[in-house]
């Protein structure tokens, strides 16, 4: 699933194609997706400028004057800059056809993006109730210390909460506690406020260095017959079950945490 680091190499790699263009038309081939498509993105998109795309957690903004289109990549989706005539693909769901010769095309396999529609000056309900981004000034250890007083949880599951921390998904929060030293099971109300320091100076390390690597395949965005070029992770734990360490040579274990699999080193995290 696309997280954070993704999401923003996506915007990175359309943002010049469809930042100041205008919106010819809106092809839409299905009229659902995970939700229905609102019959305002047919009506109030064509003929505006896209004057900016913005990264909000794991959506993105593209705004106009008339309203913003809101959209999310879901499971299995992914946009590309193509010409409108281009041969369409199995899952292609909808194009923006810009004044440009090109459209932004979104394709997703599971049907687990949305195309939702957000009205000038209004919050959509998907993002109101968002933590911080994590690259921002607001959050730091001391955010997450104060949050966390009380809670039983364990860490991994607090910091993948969006209401906490946005974009923080299942990778980022193993790869992050291991750089840290803590382990995912540890109770969240039960870390320290020095180690809530450590664990957020690393989230935001580890998703800086994610999305630069990312950007490192920036190129992939043009190619009319390729995907978006999801960057390859340089993963310490997740995924590594049985593997050695790469500090300490300590097997890898895995467990089910909050529904999800996370991974940690017994030797290493505490």
């Amino acid at each position: 699933m696309p997280e954070l680091p993704e999401v923003e190499t996506t915007k990175r790699g359309i943002a010049p194609f469809v930042t100041g263009r205008v919106v010819e038309r809106v092809v839409l081939r299905r009229k659902t997706l995970r939700w229905p498509i609102p019959r305002v993105i047919s009506t109030r998109l064509p003929g505006r400028r896209i004057d900016a795309i913005e990264r909000r957690a794991k959506y993105l903004l593209l705004h106009t004057e008339a309203g913003s289109a809101l959209l999310h990549l879901g499971m299995s989706g992914s946009l590309r800059i193509v010409t409108p005539d281009f041969p369409l693909r199995k899952h292609d769901h909808y194009d923006f056809v810009l004044d440009s010769g090109k459209a932004l095309r979104f394709n997703d396999p599971r049907r687990f993006g949305c195309l939702l529609w957000q009205p000038p000056g209004e919050v959509h309900p998907l993002l109101q109730q968002l933590g911080p981004e994590p690259l921002g000034e607001a959050f730091d250890g001391d955010w997450l210390w104060h949050l966390s007083r009380g809670r039983s949880a364990a860490v991994k599951s607090f910091l993948m909460d969006q209401s906490v921390v946005v974009g923080v998904g299942n990778i980022y929060a193993s790869e992050a506690l291991f750089a840290a030293g803590v382990h995912p099971k540890r109770a969240a109300g039960a870390v320290s406020r020095v180690r809530y320091a450590r664990i957020a100076m690393e989230i935001r390390r580890i998703l800086a260095y994610a999305i630069t690597r990312g950007g490192t395949t920036l190129r992939d965005f043009i190619a009319p017959d390729g995907a978006p070029g999801y960057f390859e992770q340089e993963l310490m734990v997740y995924g590594r079950a049985g593997q050695p360490c790469k500090v300490c040579g300590t097997p890898i274990r895995a467990a089910v945490i909050g529904q999800r699999m996370s991974y940690w080193c017994p030797r290493c995290q505490h």
